[in-house]
C-alpha cells in the first residue's frame, strides 16, 4: 500500500499543476467573430464592455484586458448567465459614475481607483456588493438570484 501512495502523489501533483495550463488551453480556443457583437463602449469617460451571450462572445469578453471590475450575472440552481441586469456603480459617497440597463450577462469596467458601490436589480430583486479597484488584479463580482428563468 506504501508503494501505491508513493506512486499516486507525483501523478496526482503533476496533474494540479497541470489544471490551471488546461484552463487556459480551453478558454484560448479559437473564437467565431461572426457570432460576436461585443463593443467597447464609454458613459461619463468610463470604458465598459457589456453582453456575453452565446459561447464565443462570453470568450471574446473573457479574454480581454485593461479592465479592473468584472461583473457575472446569473440566475437559478443551473447559474444560468442572466442579460438584462439593470446596473448602477456609485462612488462610496453614492454618486453614480455608470448606469447601465438590460447589462450582461456579463460586465467588465475600468474603473479609475478607488472603492465603488453596486447595485445590480434583476426582475425587481435588487443585489449590492463593494469593489475596491486599483491598478492590480481585476475584482471579480458575481451576482446571482436564485429564481427560476
Amino acid at each position: 500500500m506504501k508503494n501505491v501512495h508513493s506512486f499516486m502523489l507525483p501523478i496526482a501533483a503533476v496533474g494540479v499543476m497541470m489544471f490551471p495550463v488546461l484552463l487556459n488551453a480551453a478558454s484560448l480556443e479559437p473564437i467565431d467573430s461572426t457570432g460576436v457583437q461585443v463593443q467597447q463602449q464609454q458613459q461619463n469617460g468610463i470604458t465598459y464592455l457589456s453582453g456575453g451571450i452565446g459561447e464565443d462572445e462570453a470568450r471574446a469578453i473573457q479574454q480581454t484586458r485593461g479592465y479592473n471590475l468584472h461583473m457575472t450575472f446569473s440566475t437559478g440552481p443551473k447559474d444560468e448567465y442572466v442579460p438584462d441586469v439593470d446596473v448602477v456603480i456609485e462612488k462610496a459617497a453614492g454618486q453614480p459614475v455608470l448606469t447601465l440597463s438590460e447589462a450582461g450577462p456579463l460586465v467588465y469596467v475600468q474603473l479609475p481607483a478607488g472603492k465603488y458601490t453596486v447595485v445590480a436589480t434583476h426582475k425587481g430583486e435588487v443585489r449590492r456588493d463593494t469593489a475596491d479597484v486599483g491598478s492590480g488584479a481585476a475584482r471579480n463580482l458575481v451576482f446571482h438570484w436564485g429564481g427560476e428563468n
